[in-house]
């Protein structure tokens, strides 16, 4: 297990060369790369979202590529479609930029439901269907998708079956001043992207996803992680609860953070350290909470505190 925890770590390493003082949001990233899974980041403008996709891109060796979701995106401009040739005489089918290793989908929240459903088996599934015919997606793939939380003119909020398909919502955050200097000192000349290489091959993420579904996880701790999911289904304050998918990606989340904390077991810290991250934009707030100030965090806690591990 030691050579797979020294991967991470120096992955980890390699993308801080870009994204400065952000160690947590940058292990966050990396637990939904070793799950298979997909982030969503909100957060204000200039803190760096676009810059720590394409530095996950490059640090594993992989194919980056950005959508900017607008009013007028169609469908074919995220999966692709199926054109007619002249020359040949048959029907071609030209790739979107979803066939792709990491996937920014940039302002997610601006595009239409129509497009943002074109998203929605590719996460699950991991495949592009059209006219009957059925294309799988690179491994590994992950969709980071971004949104800016203070602006709502011009946006669509995601469908609760999309969100549920993220494993985690983060978010960036500001740095500290000293943070700040470090990061306007080291763009004076160049930015630090330009010269990040990679660490990892497509073939060993591969190989740590599968790492990851070995680290051993006791009957205890599944049913604490159940018990807690299913437990903000029954609050007369919550109006949607997670679902058994949460379930899952609690479990998976976990699994992940063990192998990068050097464990090849799953302890109850482990899923207390993402349990906010990945129940907090599965949670719905019942109307009249809502107005009284609960928020799906403040449930989260709650629950953690009422909930013990048997």
């Amino acid at each position: 297990m030691g050579n797979y925890v020294e991967k991470l770590n120096i992955l980890a390493d390699n993308i801080e060369k870009v994204i400065v003082g952000k160690l947590e949001t940058v292990k966050l990233l990396i637990t939904g790369l070793l799950t298979n899974g997909h982030i969503l980041i909100e957060d204000v403008p200039g803190t760096g979202k676009t810059m720590l996709s394409l530095a996950v891109a490059k640090s594993i060796g992989g194919e980056f590529k950005r959508i900017q979701f607008t009013p007028d995106l169609l469908p074919s401009d995220v999966t692709g479609s199926i054109i007619y040739n002249p020359k040949t005489g048959e029907f071609d089918f030209r790739k979107g930029p979803v066939f792709t290793n990491i996937l920014l989908a940039d302002e997610i929240n601006r595009t239409t439901p129509r497009t943002q459903s074109s998203l929605l088996e590719c996460m699950q599934e991991y495949n592009v269907t059209l006219d009957g015919h059925s294309f799988s997606l690179s491994k590994p793939f992950m969709v980071i998708a971004t949104q800016n939380p203070i602006e709502f003119q011009g946006t669509y909020s995601l469908p609760e079956a999309q969100i549920d398909r993220f494993l985690m919502k983060v978010n960036m955050g500001y740095l500290s001043v000293e943070e700040e200097k470090n990061v306007v000192s080291g763009q004076r000349y160049s930015h630090p992207i330009d010269s990040l290489s990679s660490v990892l091959t497509l073939e060993e993420v591969v190989n740590l996803q599968e790492e990851v579904k070995k680290v051993e996880l006791s009957e205890k701790i599944v049913d604490y992680i159940v018990r807690l999911v299913s437990a903000t289904r029954k609050r007369e304050d919550v109006k949607l609860g997670a679902s058994p998918r949460a379930s899952i990606a609690l479990m998976n989340s976990a699994r992940a953070w063990a192998l990068l904390s050097c464990r090849d077991y799953v302890i109850p810290d482990d899923v207390h350290k993402l349990v906010f991250w990945v129940l907090r934009h599965r949670i719905i707030v019942g109307p009249k909470a809502f107005m009284s100030g609960v928020t799906s965090e403040n449930v989260v806690a709650d629950l953690l505190k009422k909930i013990p591990i048997a």
